[in-house]
């Protein structure tokens, strides 16, 4: 990461690639790092992983921070999503107000992991959908369980 083929901005791919490099940053503890920057990181990467998605559906989508507003999009175009990676929606606060100094409290280190969590599941969950043009095979389509 960064690949050496690069893809084009219409391309899923390339999306995901960048969705990937900020999930690596966002899992890389520094004590010089403020961990809001890691969480802005984690935001990042849900946000370019659901896009990418809706670009291989075929989704026009507003460059907004939003993750529950995209997750929508999906939604509303027939794309069932699993309550894990619902839980992005919570990721969007890490969008804006996370990194500038006094708009928003400190993050603790564990919402830092909760992020990267939320993060993890969700590229997981669109690398998925890419690979295989539908839902992942461990998990039923609702989100509601996990099938054996």
């Amino acid at each position: 990461m960064p690949s050496e083929e690069r893809h084009p901005p219409d391309d899923p791919r390339a999306w995901l690639d960048r969705a990937r490099s900020n999930l690596i940053r966002a899992q890389q503890r520094h004590p010089n790092v403020y961990l809001e920057d890691l969480c802005f990181d984690a935001q990042q990467a849900a946000e370019k992983a659901i896009k990418a998605l809706c670009i291989e559906r075929g989704i026009d989508f507003p460059y907004v921070h939003d993750l529950a507003q995209l997750i929508t999009l999906l939604q509303d175009e027939g794309q069932p999503v699993p309550d894990e990676v619902k839980e992005a929606g919570r990721l969007t606060r890490y969008a804006v107000f996370t990194r500038y100094p006094g708009l928003d409290d400190s993050v603790t280190e564990e919402e830092h992991e909760q992020a990267v969590e939320i993060a993890e599941s969700v590229v997981r969950w669109v690398e998925s959908h890419l690979e295989t043009g539908g839902e992942p095979s461990d998990s039923r389509s609702d989100g509601d369980e996990t099938i054996a």
